[in-house]
């Protein structure tokens, strides 16, 4: 009973909604607490492969409610897309709730993102291109529109709406060359977002609350990773919301005290998409067998993930960051067969051994990996679902990682379906 956040704790990509999909059946609800559909969720189970952009991780649990909070900026065409995809497929959606707070990313939202990333040129972001940023820009400077504010299209929203349309117009053509946005058309398309969406949109802070008095299990379903945090990853390498579990309460409108447990999801090893510093990443042929052989694509954009050993410090300093009380790790299988597997244990800056995560991307940028290498296994763990199916040198290495980012792993997943899971003590 209470509430579990489970939180990504490299740089996103950790296989987060794999271990939902597994963890959901002790749960009466999965909710989506932060990100918008920059984020990617695969789910390989018995129904077949899913690949979700904000539909909670939960929702082919039968038994399970999902919610999309108010720290969640929602695209309206993915999601409803999305929910008809699933439906398809005989999915049932009528237990998925969206909160009334949860902010849209409108059509300016997604073109001011691509000509903001354009006009960077090589200092590019990296971002998703989905309007996420602009879209958590208008909330903060309060100038968003909500999910709920749907319902009074006509009465409240439309006067509040012409303001924001002329203000992104003038942008549009004074800074980028582009033609104005047609109101109308912004209207229009709002009008049969509410039809839509109206019979999702709920109250979900109150659900959430609701749930926590009944004793019901709820787990946070964070996206992205810590490393990607605003304020705790690689500035400005980063996303545009909380990811670390800071954002978990204030996403979903409950309070601090209802978190029972909080559960880093780690690789076995490390990727990154997009741009910014990377202490361990790997640019040689090791690199692209890897990549090759766990499919290391983005679910969202399809670009090529960037490799790397796996970063014990970078580790310790997720775990500081959001106190973990268990651990997942992710695609060990994906390591079987490798002579030996490497772990960066600190990093040299200038000549001086650094033992901590510097806070600068600048500086972190400069820093060179100070590794411990470990024998690797040829027999594979692929598959296993009991600890003594790995081999021992797998298993020495589950060990180390385990001493060096200082907290127990009670989940291992040792291939991409949800039956290929080694559990070791019960998380929630």
């Amino acid at each position: 009973m209470g509430a579990y956040a489970l939180i990504g704790a490299q740089w996103g990509d950790e296989g987060k909604g794999k271990v939902v999909d597994y963890l959901a059946s002790k749960a009466q609800w999965v909710a989506r607490y932060a990100g918008g559909n920059n984020a990617g969720h695969t789910v390989m189970n018995h129904g077949g492969t899913f690949s979700l952009h904000l539909v909670p991780s939960g929702i082919f649990q039968p038994d399970v409610s999902c919610v999309i909070g108010n720290g969640v900026v929602v695209n309206p065409e993915v999601l409803l897309e999305e929910i008809k995809g699933l439906s398809e497929r005989g999915v049932d959606v009528s237990r998925i709730y969206l909160s009334e707070r949860a902010h849209l990313i409108m059509p300016y939202h997604i073109q001011i993102d691509a000509l903001e990333e354009e006009a960077r040129g090589r200092a590019s972001l990296g971002t998703t291109g989905t309007g996420v940023g602009p879209a958590y820009v208008d909330k903060a400077s309060r100038t968003g529109i909500r999910a709920g504010d749907l319902l009074y299209l006509e009465d409240e929203l439309l006067p509040r709406l012409k303001r924001v349309v002329e203000d992104k117009s003038r942008i549009l053509t004074k800074l980028y060359g582009q033609p104005p946005l047609s109101l109308q058309e912004i209207l229009d398309q709002c009008a049969r977002w509410r039809e839509g969406l109206k019979d999702l949109l709920r109250p979900t802070s109150f659900l959430m609350q609701q749930a926590i008095e009944r004793g019901d299990t709820i787990i946070m379903e964070g996206a992205q990773g810590t490393l990607l945090d605003l304020d705790h990853g690689t500035y400005p390498y980063v996303t545009s919301s909380s990811a670390s579990v800071g954002g978990a309460a204030a996403g979903l409108g409950i309070h601090p005290r209802s978190i029972s447990g909080v559960i880093g999801v780690f690789k076995a090893y490390c990727t990154r998409v997009g741009s910014g510093p990377f202490p361990t990443e790997m640019l040689d042929e090791q690199a692209d067998e890897l990549r090759e052989r766990a499919w290391e694509y983005g679910t969202t954009t399809g670009r090529a993930r960037r490799i790397g050993w796996f970063d014990a410090v970078a580790a310790r300093y997720s775990q500081h960051i959001n106190g973990f009380s268990s651990l997942v790790l992710t695609r060990l299988d994906v390591l079987d067969g490798f002579p030996s597997v490497k772990i960066c244990v600190g990093y040299e800056l200038d000549g001086e051994l650094l033992g901590y995560f510097p806070s600068g991307a600048t500086q972190l940028q400069r820093c060179k990996p100070v590794y411990e290498e470990m024998p690797g296994w040829s027999d594979p763990t692929e598959g296993a679902t009991r600890m003594e199916q790995l081999p021992a040198e797998a298993a020495a290495y589950v060990g180390r990682l385990e001493e060096l980012i200082g907290c127990e792993f009670h989940l291992i997943s040792t291939g991409p379906h949800r039956d290929e899971t080694i559990m070791l003590k019960p998380m929630i």
